[in-house]
């Protein structure tokens, strides 16, 4: 009788599972490539950074796009200049932004977008491998891109993420992605390495635990840290041995795992072919930890990314001497500690920028709710972090941190077409997301949740309590 009761249990949860799964489908068509010159003019434009360094905003400005890259941006003036001598091979089309606002598109950092569906729902999660070091997964190839919850992201402006595994001390591989394509592969936005932006590691914490919940003594905990950081040693000195064994004699045979963690170790003597670097986004928050990673990482040379850092300010000085980027993991969170003051979450953005160490901003709060990712900035602009600052945050201090700041993060000629038309400042609640153009395509910004909007707007309507709207 038991067993038939798992049995009928475990048949309900995959019929719920597979019906979650079927209903949980974007059915807005993804936007085709641009086609046709693009102008938008009137509006107040955001370049946000020019040349490397923060570009103030152009009032009344114009902006100029063809085969979904930027041409220019221009103030009315210029644009009046150049229209003079332009010999158009086919006519523009003109969009009057008048009284709007253009910005970069945004970018969440670090996020699981693609990976699961209905948190609470393990059957529509996709988030990591079975295992304590897949270093060979990718989180790009997973990415569901119908998934209900990219079109209400990017409906708020944000068009691109970073999407990291879970799960284990190395869980993979980290992959940019856009939030509008028919495939994954279409989705990824290639690196100099190609589909992978990054390796991920879990740091294990390296002091006990006296909390009263904790069930172990603190000389086992010594022992367990001990026992994780031998692991992270061994595996990473494997992974170099192989890639410096691969890097002499290319005939050797290959290993899956070792092979996908080349990409993180600086070119060794042989190389063929010599590459970027890419990093190593590691997972710490306390003090101990962020130490610990950044000398682990100092000594084998490989490029150090904090995510997490949640005592970063407490080791700024460490971070900043070997310009270790960090992306803070939420805002809106609660104080670590007994006696840290309320607000210490809330001013941590502020505190490393006065430090100097660079930094961006993930909203860490579950997947439904990526789209709030500008409303966690603004509550570090309330707290002190200056309003320009606060949007590099989320376009192009993202956009280098994840290294596609040569095709993403602002608005500057050559680079990728990539914005967002806007009422107002994107921190901003009131503000509203008009039209949104990733690559030149111009997106839909329909969803389940505008068209729940208008069909319950009809109602009111029809009863004439919405008379004139």
């Amino acid at each position: 009788m038991r067993m038939h009761a798992v049995s009928i249990c475990s048949i309900v949860a995959i019929a719920f599972a597979m019906a979650c799964g079927a209903s949980a489908q974007d059915l807005t068509p993804k936007a085709p490539a641009q086609t046709e010159p693009i102008v938008i003019s009137g509006a107040t434009i955001h370049p946000v950074s020019k040349g490397g360094e923060p570009a103030p905003a152009i009032e009344d400005g114009v902006l100029y796009f063809t085969e979904g890259t930027l041409r220019g941006v221009y103030t009315k003036s210029q644009w009046a200049d150049l229209q003079r001598t332009a010999l158009w091979a086919s006519p523009p089309r003109t969009i009057d932004a008048k009284g709007k606002h253009v910005y970069p598109g945004l970018i969440g950092p670090s996020t699981q977008l693609g990976l699961t569906e209905i948190q609470s729902v393990p059957q529509t999660a996709d988030l990591g491998e079975v295992g304590n070091v897949t270093p060979e997964v990718r989180a790009g190839v997973a990415v569901n891109p119908d998934s209900t919850l990219l079109p209400v992201t990017r409906r708020n402006g944000i068009l691109i993420v970073g999407v990291a595994p879970v799960g284990g001390m190395v869980p993979g591989q980290m992959s940019v992605m856009r939030l509008d394509a028919w495939t994954n592969d279409e989705a990824i936005v290639q690196t100099s390495r190609g589909v992978s932006t990054g390796m991920i590691l879990r740091w294990p914490n390296v002091r006990p635990i006296t909390a009263w919940w904790m069930d172990k003594s603190e000389e086992d905990q010594l022992k367990d840290i001990k026992k994780d950081l031998d692991e992270i040693v061994k595996v990473f000195d494997t992974a170099k041995n192989y890639a410096i064994a691969r890097s002499a004699d290319q005939s050797l045979p290959i290993d899956v795992r070792w092979e996908a963690m080349r990409p993180i170790f600086s070119a060794t003597e042989g190389d063929a072919v010599t590459l970027a670097q890419l990093p190593l986004f590691v997972l710490a928050q306390d003090a101990d930890q962020i130490t610990s990673a950044v000398q682990f990482c100092t000594e084998r040379k490989l490029k150090c990314v904090i995510v997490g850092g949640r005592d970063a300010f407490m080791v700024s000085d460490v971070l900043k001497k070997h310009d270790v980027p960090v992306i803070v993991q939420g805002i809106q969170n609660m104080p670590r500690r007994d006696d840290s003051p309320v607000d210490e979450p809330f001013v941590l953005p502020r505190k490393l920028l006065d430090a100097g160490v660079r930094f961006t901003i993930s909203n860490n709060d579950d997947t439904g709710h990526e789209r709030n990712l500008p409303y966690s900035v603004a509550t570090a602009v309330a707290h002190g972090l200056p309003g320009d600052a606060g949007m590099r945050t989320i376009t192009i201090d993202a956009a280098r941190i994840l290294g596609i700041d040569a095709r993403y993060g602002s608005l500057e000629a050559g680079k990728s077409a990539t914005l967002i038309v806007t009422t107002g400042d994107p921190l901003l609640v009131t503000s509203d997301v008009v039209m949104a153009f990733l690559d030149g395509r111009e997106l839909d910004l329909t969803n389940k949740q505008t068209k729940l909007a208008e069909k319950y707007l009809e109602r009111y309507r029809q009863k004439g309590e919405l008379k004139g709207q």
